[in-house]
């Protein structure tokens, strides 16, 4: 028998003892528990898994359904997706965030450390990835338009993985890196046995390393428990013209990159701006001209068009009206500038 097959045995006939998530927790208490954060776990699951258990219902009794106390003590679970400071047990479950200048990562742009409830963690997680990712918001005359660099579906699926499955009993943290071309999401723990990163490409069977962990997640629609999870990230990256996420055993943990748009992002939002506002050539013309401007009047936009001061007062009012041009001041004085 191999050491990996050993441990596994041991794992199966021990889990409520050896499984971090299953484990009592040390010195917690009931006093631990934010009960709001518990209020507002019960109601999300009553909306996205139909569970029935009254906000109402006293902490204790609500941690007992749960099967979060064992031995009428709380498990290392209560305090991960409750508990008031979780890093006041566990200094390992934190992510550490940061954007890098370029592709290189030797410069920092910014760079932060945060703590919280794994809900917590996935929230500001994703704050932090939509703070340092591009994003064009553009308008016609009836609908916003909004496009991000990356898909923020996918880019949720990988950091409540890496929450999910991480090791907990190692004392890494989570790393989320942002370069200019991809973003990587690092946890501990490799995947577990005997899924390997090619697997994680076709359908494969879901084998959680955090069994009680996993169930509170999944009663919130965070996870789905199906091995779906990395496909669900394939599948968003190919909807937006995005490379294959790239997945991979390293460090004694586990990594996830999904490759970016790059420089061609700002040529695909022109493309599809001008596309949805079906403009002719010379407002064309006109945003080329406000690209590198900061304004522009109608007498500009007829020398510019070669038109008369009719036609040009004609694109532009056109332009205003479909909200991509903001009209400015009055009279003669009256200028333009794209709205962003």
């Amino acid at each position: 028998m191999t050491r990996d097959e050993y441990e596994r045995m041991l794992l199966a006939k021990h889990e409520s003892r050896l499984q971090f998530d299953c484990q009592i927790c040390k010195g917690a208490t009931l006093e631990d528990i934010d009960e709001e954060k518990m209020r507002w776990f019960l109601r999300k699951a009553a909306a996205e898994r139909s569970f029935e258990v009254d906000t109402e219902t006293p902490l204790q009794e609500t941690l007992n359904r749960l099967n979060l106390i064992q031995e009428n003590k709380l498990t290392n679970t209560a305090i991960l997706m409750f508990g008031k400071s979780p890093q006041n047990f566990f200094l390992q479950t934190k992510i550490r965030c940061a954007r890098f200048k370029g592709i290189e990562g030797l410069d920092f742009i910014d760079m932060k450390v945060i703590d919280g409830t794994v809900p917590d963690l996935r929230e500001k997680g994703m704050k932090f990835i939509m703070t340092h990712i591009r994003h064009a918001v553009f308008f016609d005359a009836n609908q916003r338009y909004d496009r991000w660099e990356y898909p923020l579906r996918a880019l949720e699926e990988v950091l409540t993985n890496a929450l999910a499955h991480r090791d907990y009993l190692s004392n890494a943290q989570i790393q989320l890196s942002i370069y200019d071309d991809r973003i990587e999401v690092w946890n501990p723990g490799e995947l577990p046995n005997p899924l390997t990163p090619q697997d994680l490409k076709k359908k494969h069977k879901s084998i959680p390393r955090n069994k009680l962990l996993a169930d509170k997640l999944f009663l919130i629609k965070y996870i789905e428990q199906w091995g779906r999870g990395t496909n669900r990230v394939i599948e968003e990256m190919e909807e937006n013209n995005l490379p294959e996420p790239e997945f991979q055993n390293l460090s004694g943990g586990f990594e996830v990159t999904l490759i970016g748009p790059g420089r061609t992002f700002e040529q695909e939002i022109e493309k599809q701006k001008l596309h949805t506002f079906e403009i002719n050539q010379r407002q064309r013309q006109v945003i080329e001209y406000l690209k590198g401007n900061e304004v522009i009047n109608r007498s500009t936009s007829m020398e510019l068009n070669k038109v008369s001061n009719k036609t040009a007062f004609l694109d532009l009012k056109d332009m205003v009206e479909k909200n991509i041009l903001i009209k400015e001041g009055k009279g003669r004085a009256v200028t333009y500038r794209l709205k962003r």
